[in-house]
Formats: C-alpha cells, structure tokens, sequence
C-alpha cells in the first residue's frame, strides 16, 4: 500500500545518488579489498547518516517515536543482507565492467517482486508486471552486451561469475528491502521519513560493528587502508547516506517491489556515469537496453497510478 507520494521523488533521487556513489565507491575498490571496500560505505556513513537524522529532527521536532520489539532483528537482518549484496555487487566488477555488473543486480526488481510477495502479501497490477518483464529484458540486454545468443549460449552466459554475483547481488539486496521495511514499520507515528532515518542510523551503525571486526580480525592492514582513503571514501560515506535515506523512505512509504522497478532508473544513471565518469565506451545495444528498462519504469508508474 502507497501511504504518501514521496516514494515517487525519493526513489528517483535514490537511483542518482546510488549510481554516483557505485562509481565512486569503484574507484576506491581499486586499492582495497572486497570487504573493506563494502566498509568505507558504512563507515563513512554514520556521521551524515546522524547529521541526517538530526537535522531533520531540528527541523521537525516531535517526540521520539516508540520502536516495536522486533527493530533491531529486522536492521540487523536487512543490514547484513545488504553487507553480503554489495561486496557480490564489487566481486561483479571485477569479471566485467561497471555498467553491466550493475545490471546484472538490477534483476533485484523481479527477484523482489516475488519475495515481497511471498514474505510480505505485498501485490501489483499487471500493468506493473509488464513493467517488471520490460525492464528484465532491457537489463539482459545490458547483460549480454547485445549479442544473439541461442537458448545455450543464453544459460552458458548466466553461469559466467559476473552473471552468478550479480544476480546473487540482486536477491541479497531484495532481502535488504524487506528487512529495511519491516524495520520502518516497527517504528512508531505517522512521520515516514523519520522513521527511515531512524532506521538508517540503526542499521548503519550495526553493519559497521559487523563489517569492521571481520576486517579488524581478518585483514588489520585493510582497516589501515580504509583510515588512510579518508579524501575518497568520505565522499563514497556522504553518497551512501543520502541514496540510503532516499531508499528506506521509499521503503516506508511504498511497497516494495514498486520502489524497487523505479529504481531501475539507476540503470539510466550509471550508464551515464559509466561513460562520462569512468570513460566506459557505451554500445547501441545498451542504449536499447537502456530504452527497454526506462520503458519498463514507466509501464510501473503507469500500473501504480
């Protein structure tokens, strides 16, 4: 159920600050490894995801909403899925480049589609499924960079380590969702953004207990490396809360596998930043996966209408 069009707005912005904080956040992948990495997001997070918190609550004051039993179990649920997504997410780039490992995880909009529908009771038109099938086509095209592939060489393609990280990408982030709304709906009172920021703070801060005491315990030269990227990596902490904050409130306000169609349109972004930002080459067949994903988000607009 949509309880406030601000989805809409979030989600867009989302998909933008997300695109933009992924290219960054590769360039720092370069000089660490796959875990810290994934930290330097969370990490770096938590003084603008508090700031955000914070400022809103200036801004907005009200007393502090009441938190259901379960917050902390379904944060740590959805933080740790989203841990496991995004170093599948930096394990994709390194079999193939920025824009199709990106793709390849944006089959998260269906493999959310039938989770939130499972675990959630959540429901869409067919208007939306068309949308969702739209934008599954696109993304195989992106995937595949355009080539005719027979019914073989469609599946030997799917078995290469790009395709099998990306997608597994794509369900841990699926999971990220549900858990992230299921938090938001174990906070009290009307205010939806406050809840996600509330949400935001709580899961970052415990994905950074997580993520830093395997780095700590495994890899002690790596959490010295992340300290030393601090120029680069507090941009990746400055992106990753704001598109964070731009997400769960798209969470706590829609369901879903709605958000999660739109936000598709961080295809549009990412190609975007691909070719201007990374100086990556873009093919016309991913500008015909590009029209078919855009396609696609429309068709779910049109469906949540």
């Amino acid at each position: 159920m949509i309880t406030s069009p601000l989805w809409l707005p979030a989600t867009l912005m989302a998909g933008a600050t997300q695109a933009w904080r992924t290219a960054v956040q590769r360039r720092v992948s370069h000089s660490l490894s796959i875990n810290a990495a994934g930290l330097v997001r969370y990490l770096y997070g938590i003084p603008f995801a508090l700031l955000l918190l914070g400022g809103y609550r200036l801004l907005f004051p009200a007393p502090m909403p009441g938190i259901g039993s379960r917050f902390l179990l379904f944060c740590l649920a959805g933080g740790l899925a989203q841990i496991i997504a995004t170093n599948l997410l930096i394990m994709a780039f390194q079999h193939r480049n920025f824009v199709v490992g990106t793709a390849y995880s944006k089959t998260e909009a269906v493999q959310g589609a039938v989770l939130s529908f499972l675990l959630l009771g959540e429901r869409l038109s067919p208007l939306a499924w068309a949308g969702i099938g739209c934008g599954v086509i696109g993304v195989m095209i992106l995937s595949t960079g355009g080539k005719r592939m027979g019914p073989t060489d469609f599946l030997r393609a799917l078995a290469q380590p790009a395709a099998i990280t990306g997608i597994a990408s794509g369900f841990f982030f699926a999971l990220t969702a549900i858990g992230i709304r299921r938090a938001t709906q174990e906070v009290g009172g009307d205010d939806r953004i406050v809840a996600a920021l509330i949400v935001l703070a709580t899961t970052v801060l415990l994905q950074t207990l997580i993520q830093g005491a395997w780095l700590i315990l495994r890899e002690p030269g790596q959490m010295r490396a992340v300290l030393a990227s601090w120029r680069v990596s507090g941009q990746v902490g400055l992106l990753s809360a704001l598109g964070s904050a731009c997400w769960f409130t798209g969470f706590a306000t829609a369901p879903v596998a709605l958000v999660r169609i739109v936000g598709q349109i961080e295809v549009a972004f990412t190609m975007a930043f691909g070719h201007f930002y990374l100086r990556e080459r873009m093919r016309r067949s991913e500008a015909v996966g590009l029209l078919l994903v855009v396609s696609g988000v429309a068709l779910a607009l049109m469906g949540a209408l």
